[in-house]
């Protein structure tokens, strides 16, 4: 994970990068910023476990959360955009999903996650289906943050 990390960062330079986190509860940023140097291009991020922070924080509108749930496409966004704009940063990723150990009532199954990334030009969201326990979930959500990232900033 090292070594997405750093070429995150040396992707990134010149760039400002923000999180908002759900079920990795800062494991992107941790990652990052074990990195040195890491904060020329990692501005920080928004720990958005609850719906409460989520809505009142970065702005996930009620009725969304209310309409599809904290797990889905539409709240991935929403949260990318409101920690994009709260942190004022040129990009972000946002994660949101479950690690485990039940279904929300909305009928996702453990192992289901949101990324969304948003930049000037960009904004997708993608959805995942991981195995494996709590940990292993929150370590392969961490991973695809790290290459969704990658993915939108080819090497030049």
């Amino acid at each position: 994970m090292t070594r997405a990390c750093c070429e995150v960062l040396q992707r990134l330079e010149g760039k400002t990068l923000v999180t908002a986190e759900s079920l990795t509860g800062g494991g992107i940023g941790s990652a990052l910023t074990a990195v040195p140097g890491s904060s020329q291009v990692y501005k920080g991020g928004v720990i958005c476990y609850t719906d409460w922070v989520k809505a009142r924080i970065l702005g996930v509108p009620q009725e969304i959360l209310d309409r599809y749930g904290a797990v889905s496409a539409e709240t991935a966004g929403y949260l990318a955009k409101g920690v994009r704009a709260c942190l004022e940063a040129d990009v972000a990723v946002a994660v949101t999903g479950l690690a485990g150990p039940g279904s929300d009532a909305f009928g996702n199954p453990v192992g289901t996650v949101f990324l969304a990334y948003q930049d000037r030009e960009c904004a997708q969201v993608k959805r995942f289906r991981f195995s494996g326990d709590r940990e292993a979930v929150r370590r392969q959500t961490v991973e695809a943050a790290l290459n969704m990232i990658l993915e939108h900033n080819p090497k030049p």
